[in-house]
């Protein structure tokens, strides 16, 4: 079977995408290697490069820290009305996050996704985020296609 994305309507290019392959089962996001696995059970699908926050290097605490979380969360949200071409939500913070960020009397933060580029800006440099994942414009359409809400998405360093 093969995977196939096309560009839904005919006359206009949109960024929204169809996918009809074998379901993305997973995310894996290793930071360190600057990878973006979508995976079906453990057989790649796609892979991406991308980029982080201005802080990349550790696990997320606090608010405004510039990291991007590690550990295990789900795809909860898509917004395709997003400031960065479209964006898919990560459930960061989850109970733990929140209970680590309370005990050094700060926010945890929230709203990290995996986006595109920015709409109203250019990014300059690497790792420019605020925290999220950002990937290629056209990566993005594919991944927004490909990974459903309640799709498990583990970060690692």
């Amino acid at each position: 079977m093969v995977a196939t994305l096309a560009v839904a309507g005919c006359s206009t290019k949109s960024r929204f995408r169809t996918y009809d392959g074998p379901a993305v089962t997973s995310i894996l996001l290793d930071k360190g290697d600057r990878q973006l696995y979508l995976l079906n059970s453990n057989k790649v699908l796609k892979q991406y490069k991308f980029e982080l926050g201005f802080a990349p290097v550790g696990d997320k605490k606090v608010e405004g820290d510039g990291k991007t979380p590690e550990g295990n969360y789900i795809i909860d949200r898509r917004n395709p009305n997003s400031a960065f071409h479209l964006s898919i939500g990560i459930s960061y913070p989850d109970a733990n996050d929140i209970a680590e960020a309370k005990a050094l009397g700060e926010s945890p933060g929230g709203e990290i996704f995996i986006h595109g580029q920015p709409n109203a800006f250019k990014a300059r440099g690497p790792d420019w985020t605020a925290g999220c994942i950002a990937v290629k414009n056209r990566e993005i359409e594919e991944i927004y296609a490909m990974v459903n809400n309640g799709t498990v998405i583990t970060l690692i360093a």
